[in-house]
């Protein structure tokens, strides 16, 4: 396997770390393949993480969040010895995913029905954060005046 390093670049960009990261994990040759999932997008600022997860109940799921990182898992569970598979084709495997959450997003809530666990996930920008307009020697803009009218 090849292994390609963006460590270089890290001493010609200031503050552009997560890109870095994001590019190299891209670049990584991975097998997350199990479980299949989706990733959807609900609304303006809504998504949604759909993860097959065939057989399971709550307790075999663990979700956690930790420093903007979500993460998905599940235990492996001891399967009945006196069960006599024919044919196994509904996998059993522990498994682990991880997904970066970008700045501001929260997960509101986790469900599991009918053999699809799915994690919503919203954007909430706080005040402070979203873009305002400053007023230049304290005369507010034409533009700003006409928003406030409407």
């Amino acid at each position: 396997m090849n292994s390609f390093s963006l460590a270089p670049l890290y001493r010609s960009t200031i503050g552009f770390d997560r890109f870095n990261d994001l590019v190299e994990s891209a670049l990584r040759v991975e097998s997350t393949s199990y479980p299949p999932y989706n990733v959807e997008k609900k609304g303006e600022d809504e998504y949604r993480i759909v993860v097959a997860a065939a057989g399971m109940s709550d307790e075999d799921l663990d979700i956690q969040v930790e420093k903007d990182v979500l993460t998905i898992g599940s235990i492996k569970r001891d399967i009945a010895e006196e069960t006599q598979y024919l044919h196994r084709g509904i996998a059993q495997r522990a498994f682990k995913l991880s997904f970066r959450l970008a700045d501001y997003i929260e997960v509101q809530n986790a469900t599991l029905k009918n053999g699809l666990l799915s994690v919503d996930l919203v954007r909430r920008i706080p005040e402070s954060a979203k873009p305002r307009r400053i007023a230049v020697n304290g005369v507010v803009s034409k533009l700003v005046a006409v928003e406030k009218a409407a």
